[in-house]
């Protein structure tokens, strides 16, 4: 008899979650101005809002917490961290910062002006914000296979080569860089392959130009390079890590993903001009150099988390959590982004709320609906997410308009995600009934789906 998968660790210590009910929540929602981030995390069942700094930490991790040097320069902690990066990305300079924002903020700083074009692959929230608040363009170059949320291909993150050229050709002298996100998070956590990656290279090469990674899921990624694409599996998580960063001069790195870390980050990179250029923006935004924002026990930490998450053993656990929540899902016949992805589920909103028109915000419909069924918090990945064209101010509607369900690193069992997903069929049961969404009442200039306020429309 062939035995069950099984999880690559066993629980040491938990944590108590509370149930509520539907009067309750429909309250909080209420209070919330029908905005999930406005909740308080007690008054959430199963938080699927994130995957960001909200995994498990390993017994090494803690251990390493406790070997913290916070020297204010110097810190034998960031040393420690530097090492882990270089071994694990080829890349020589490293600056921490609080978290991945904060290291495009830095970067960007040096890199982005005004009347910049930056082309790459679905730029998620913060990295699209960190370009259109310095008046430059973030140009979507990814494959159109991502917009078919039901077509199967094995790497739906990848950059059209051919769009790249053309944006290269029309606009090289304004592209200060290309940005790869690996995983591609707005198409809904698809991987990026190697050989896009070298396809991406050749371009950039081409036109004189440099290539940052936007590493925040960067060892799912290379998982799916062992497990998809041929020729990679024999190899290690860190070999092939350590060849997708040999095709890139630079990252941007939230460590609260793949780093497995409640808070932190990093630039990295092979080019002592780009590190010169955002040392001088990292000490006023985040902090001295050697911390950069960061704790020296986090950093310890954070040098722990890389290592431990670039083995295949962990990574083919919370994959596969993810899987066994999106098989639960085709059991009840409810369309997401296929293939899944590594750390979320991406439901189709637009294929579930057929009935809800597209100026009425279906995924955040969807996402208040589920709250309201079980206390599930998800995440809209869509048109309130997309904010307004910068200059007709009109929203955008070319996406894709997707319901994020994260899955946490380490924190629940398989029993949470058949909960997640029988909550979810409740809700599409009766999608039909389901026929008005919600309007804004308030938003904020950029990334507004973090504070916006709505209305739910009767």
């Amino acid at each position: 008899m062939e035995l069950p998968f099984a999880e690559s660790w066993r629980i040491k210590m938990v944590e108590p979650i509370k149930k509520s009910t539907r009067e309750e929540r429909e309250q909080w929602m209420k209070e919330a101005d029908y905005n999930l981030f406005q909740l308080r995390s007690e008054q959430v069942y199963i938080d699927c809002l994130t995957d960001s700094g909200t995994g498990a930490m390993s017994d090494r991790q803690w251990a390493a917490v406790m070997m913290g040097d916070e020297s204010y320069a110097g810190s034998s902690s960031f040393f420690h961290l530097k090492e882990t990066i270089n071994k694990i990305t080829g890349f020589e300079y490293v600056i921490p910062t609080h978290q991945g924002r904060a290291a495009e903020n830095v970067l960007f700083s040096h890199l982005v002006k005004a009347g910049s074009i930056v082309p790459g692959n679905s730029h998620f929230d913060t990295t699209k914000g960190h370009i259109e608040s310095r008046k430059a363009t973030a140009l979507d170059c990814t494959i159109d296979e991502a917009k078919d949320t039901q077509l199967e291909i094995p790497f739906k993150g990848n950059v059209d080569p051919k769009k790249l050229e053309t944006a290269l050709a029309e606009h090289h002298e304004n592209v200060p860089f290309i940005i790869v996100t690996i995983t591609n998070n707005t198409a809904g956590g698809q991987p990026v392959s190697m050989q896009n990656l070298r396809e991406v290279r050749a371009i950039a090469d081409k036109y004189g130009k440099r290539v940052v990674l936007d590493s925040a899921r960067f060892a799912e990624n290379a998982y799916f390079i062992k497990t998809r694409e041929e020729g990679y599996a024999d190899k290690t998580i860190k070999e092939i890590a350590l060849e997708m960063f040999s095709l890139a001069d630079g990252m941007t790195m939230s460590a609260k993903k793949d780093g497995i870390v409640n808070m932190g980050g990093f630039i990295a990179t092979r080019h002592e001009d780009w590190y010169e250029g955002a040392k001088r923006f990292c000490i006023p935004f985040e902090g001295y150099l050697t911390y950069g924002g960061m704790n020296g026990r986090d950093m310890e930490a954070l040098a722990v988390g890389l290592d431990e998450n670039t083995e295949f053993d962990n990574l083919e656990t919370r994959i596969h959590q993810v899987e066994f929540l999106a098989g639960l899902l085709d059991e009840y016949g409810i369309p997401y982004q296929r293939p899944v992805g590594g750390h979320a589920i991406f439901v189709d909103a637009s294929k579930v709320l057929t009935n809800v028109p597209k100026e009425e915000f279906p995924a955040q419909t969807l996402a208040i609906e589920l709250y309201l069924e079980a206390g599930v918090r998800g995440c809209e990945i869509g048109y309130i997410l997309a904010d307004r064209d910068p200059v007709t101010r009109e929203n955008r509607f070319g996406g894709l308009d997707l319901l994020r369900l994260c899955v946490a690193r380490r924190v629940y069992t398989d029993n949470h995600m058949r909960v997640i997903a029988a909550a979810l069929k409740n809700v599409f049961d009766r999608r039909d009934s389901i026929t008005r969404g919600v309007k804004i009442v308030w938003e904020a200039e950029l990334m507004r789906h973090f504070t916006v306020k709505l209305e739910r429309l009767q």
